[in-house]
């Protein structure tokens, strides 16, 4: 083998080990589980996680505590964007039928950055509010149509996968949800082929996950990410 050869034989092996190794970038769409003060992009968005001057009956205090650090730090992810902004739902209805254009998932779905892997952890907000379920409806969306949870839902996941095609989605269903909510989002995944992690067992203090229960979800959301994982093949290797 002359030198030419060699040369470019270890540029190609580095280049394929820093495929091998290299961290994969991490983005989050979510509402209050997924803030903390400091920690969101844009920073303006809410937060109801450490919030300088604010007491809560919840001992999550520390970033460090949260779901997605846990995950980021533990598995050698990187984050990406964190767009987190608590009381936001997926659709454009808000809490007493206030329009919450200004903070939906769908409002916020092209501020995430260019991850390789997305959590989507919504559709708390949209239980707790009530908001309308609609139907279903995977084309042909109106704006008037996302003000429901089923057609902005579609909307939402239909848009982040043409968004970013070389990411890899993952929705997040939180525990105790309303049975419509729930199973509205299991059937939507199931449409667009995306994984829906149903959390179960998630600890939460003045309804929110306490540390306890942000360990359990950095432990299911692994879980279910995990096994597509193969560190002998750069990521992501499978559809």
């Amino acid at each position: 083998m002359n030198c030419k050869s060699l040369f470019f034989l270890v540029v190609f092996s580095l280049a394929l080990i820093s495929g091998v190794f290299a961290q994969k970038k991490v983005s989050i769409l979510g509402d209050s589980y997924s803030t903390f003060y400091g920690h969101v992009s844009p920073a303006a968005n809410l937060c109801w996680y450490g919030v300088p001057g604010e007491k809560k009956e919840n001992d999550v205090t520390k970033v460090e505590e949260t779901w997605w650090h846990r995950f980021i730090h533990e598995h050698g992810f990187q984050l990406e964007r964190n767009n987190s902004y608590s009381g936001s739902t997926v659709c454009h209805t808000g809490y007493e039928k206030a329009d919450y254009s200004d903070r939906s998932f769908i409002t916020r779905i092209h501020n995430l950055g260019v991850p390789d892997i997305i959590f989507v952890f919504g559709g708390t907000n949209d239980s707790w509010a009530g908001v309308p379920i609609g139907t279903y409806q995977y084309n042909g969306w109106m704006k008037a149509d996302l003000y429901s949870f089923r057609p902005a839902f579609c909307y939402l996941l239909a848009s982040l996968k043409q968004l970013y095609p070389a990411a890899k989605i993952y929705n997040i269903t939180n525990s105790e949800l309303s049975e419509e909510i729930t199973d509205s989002m299991d059937e939507i995944c199931r449409y667009y082929a995306i994984e829906n992690i149903r959390l179960h067992d998630i600890d939460k203090q003045w309804g929110h996950p306490s540390v306890q229960g942000m360990r359990s979800i950095n432990v299911q959301v692994w879980e279910s990410v995990s096994p597509i994982l193969e560190p002998s093949v750069p990521w992501p290797a499978k559809n």
